[in-house]
């Protein structure tokens, strides 16, 4: 019997990231920090965007302005309408305050449009301004942080604050709007009748209430669904992208995929759904707790005017006044909540982004420049982040410019992260790695990857034009005539010029009008892409593994030719290809077990000699 196809693992986490922040979250926690959440994002949209800014906050001085001038006049208009006399001599002498009550609901209308106008003039840029820092963080961040438990996680977070940045600032002017209706009418209810004030916050209380433990329960689903989501994500990614197409259908992993995909997105509905009837309960309660006292607030005015308290205009314009006070209250303390509820995410936001800023690379004074003569490794060692043991330890190492330097070994015995601390994408745990004598830990990095050229094992490729994938958006003329040596050299002219525009085809098939490279090509172009900087220190990490042997063999050919004016690092699993090297170092359990030239540890007996003899007997 065939064992159904396994769940997805379920992620539960610890530590400081493993506490939902809104957790313990009250009433009065809500209103005393709105004030600093208000001033946050004032701080962002004035940075954006001063003169929308300016605009919002007239806008809302307009309409408390018109809605305190409204309520006047409807209280000037009621007289007359509600006295004796003719109707129509009723009717001509409200016309005035009519006219006033038109006027005020017009200029309330306007200054909502405009308020729209400039909230639509904020929201995309600050939208853009922090999904750009976001992006701009994971890139600069140090590449050592992506193996930090929960790393990938908290930047799904962080996205979701990016999701919500196009609702902060409504939520903010709509806040703000309601505050300023609320103060206006709640100062016209204070003179008609006080009484009437204390019924109406308890009429509206409950719903504020409900509002703060409705984001609970919202942003608990969310925090728990962070994991899932993320990997949701980067499955619905590898599925659906047609360059791993082929393995997926012809291994049969479609049906497991479906299932599996369907398995996840279940999990998040389940705990969706779990919060719907907790949500549902406080709905229900806020609004009964609420209407007992909306009910007494009415009862209270009509016994007002029913006993004489007040005059019969009087009642009439206090009950458009708790009807304002009302909306306005209600929508002070809901739009209150938005705010707040917005604010977790953008706090994610702001955490992940300081958090990333931590972790970038510090720019120190010294620096490196070209050409570089020696690059030299002293007892360096590194231990990834929850690992036990080191990926490189104890290792030193010594490189020359116009030497080429194979390093070969089994996987996981170390190699590429030997490349990365060569290169300052690492930095050493213990021990020094010295650029012409300059400590990398020390040195503005951004200074040593302008001299470096790297073809990794795992490349990208690039949804770009062939020309920018070769100088990768840092061309060094205006003319295409680097990049076409950089492509002779690799053996892909005729390749290109087949293309349908030459160098200006865009390499994406997913889109209308672009093309494909097969595997090698793919490599070869990646080859080109380190070869066109010209740099001080070429790295190559299997930079064959997808080429014919003429590929191959003219890739080495022009690794021997421009290996005098460089330091040239080889990782090859293909051990025939060293011999191109001056020197060679064999790595095991991250350190040199064997080095010498390609002569001397054939005849060792080593592990290189070993590893030599495995791939011949074939």
């Amino acid at each position: 019997m065939t064992p159904p196809p396994p769940p997805p693992a379920e992620i539960v986490y610890s530590g400081e990231y493993s506490v939902n922040p809104l957790g313990e979250v009250s009433f009065g926690k809500l209103c005393a920090q709105l004030p600093s959440v208000l001033r946050r994002i004032a701080a962002m949209s004035w940075a954006m965007d001063r003169r929308a800014v300016v605009l919002l906050l007239a806008c809302q001085l307009v309409t408390g302005a018109a809605a305190a001038v409204l309520l006047t006049a409807t209280a000037a208009a009621m007289r007359p309408i509600l006295g004796g006399g003719a109707v129509a001599d009723r009717l001509e002498q409200a016309l005035p305050a009519l006219l006033v009550v038109g006027t005020a609901t017009a200029l309330t209308r306007g200054a909502s449009s405009v308020g729209m106008y400039a909230s639509r003039r904020l929201t995309p840029r600050l939208t853009t301004a922090t999904d750009t820092a976001l992006v701009e963080a994971v890139c600069r961040v140090e590449a050592a942080a992506y193996a930090v438990d929960g790393f990938a996680d908290r930047q799904e977070a962080a996205e979701m604050g990016v999701a919500r940045t196009h609702v902060m600032v409504t939520d903010a002017q709509r806040f703000m709007s309601a505050l300023v209706r609320m103060v206006t009418a709640t100062a016209v209810l204070s003179l008609l009748n006080v009484l009437m004030l204390p019924l109406l916050l308890l009429a509206v209380l409950p719903a504020g209430v409900g509002a703060v433990l409705t984001a609970r329960v919202d942003y608990e689903i969310h925090y728990a669904n962070v994991a899932d989501r993320n990997v949701r994500g980067m499955m619905r990614w590898w599925s659906t992208t047609p360059k791993y197409g082929d393995e997926v259908r012809a291994n049969g992993m479609t049906d497991y995929l479906l299932f599996w995909y369907r398995s996840l997105s279940e999990r998040v509905d389940r705990r969706t759904l779990a919060g719907a009837p907790r949500t549902l309960r406080i709905a229900l309660l806020s609004s009964l707790v609420g209407g007992v006292f909306l009910v007494a607030t009415w009862a209270a005015l009509a016994w007002l005017a029913g006993t004489g308290r007040v005059p019969l205009a009087v009642a009439a314009t206090a009950v458009v006044a708790v009807q304002t006070t009302l909306a306005a209250l209600s929508q002070v303390i809901v739009n209150g909540a938005a705010v707040f509820h917005t604010s977790l995410y953008l706090s994610d936001m702001q955490a992940f982004l300081d958090d990333a800023e931590k972790r970038a690379p510090q720019r120190r004074g010294l620096s490196v420049s070209a050409p570089v003569d020696e690059i030299r490794l002293e007892e360096v060692s590194y231990q990834y982040p929850g690992k036990e043991k080191p990926a490189v330890e104890a290792l030193s190492l010594t490189m020359r410019r116009g030497e080429i330097l194979a390093i070969v070994g089994v996987n996981g015995s170390g190699k590429s992260t030997l490349t990365r601390l060569i290169t300052g994408i690492y930095l050493a745990d213990k021990g020094r790695v010295l650029w012409n004598g300059s400590d990398l830990a020390s040195v503005d990095r951004t200074t040593v990857w302008r001299c470096t050229g790297l073809v990794p094992q795992i490349f990208a490729q690039w949804p770009l034009r062939v020309r920018e994938n070769v100088t990768l958006g840092q061309p060094r003329t205006f003319d295409d005539g680097p990049v076409w040596e950089a492509v002779d050299a690799v053996g892909m002219r005729d390749a290109v010029e087949d293309l349908s525009n030459g160098l200006d085809t865009l390499l994406a098939r997913e889109v209308f009008g672009g093309a494909e490279l097969s595997g090698g090509q793919w490599q070869r172009l990646a080859c080109s892409r380190a070869l066109y900087r010209r740099p001080s220190l070429l790295i190559l990490d299997e930079p064959t593994s997808q080429m014919d042997p003429r590929g191959e063999h003219q890739i080495f050919e022009e690794i021997k030719a421009i290996a005098a004016d460089r330091i040239t690092i080889v990782v090859t699993h293909r051990l025939e290809n060293t011999r191109i090297a001056d020197h060679i170092v064999v790595m095991d359990g991250g350190r040199i077990t064997e080095q010498g030239c390609y002569g001397d540890l054939v005849h060792a007996g080593g592990t290189f000699a070993e590893l030599l003899a495995l791939s011949k007997d074939r």
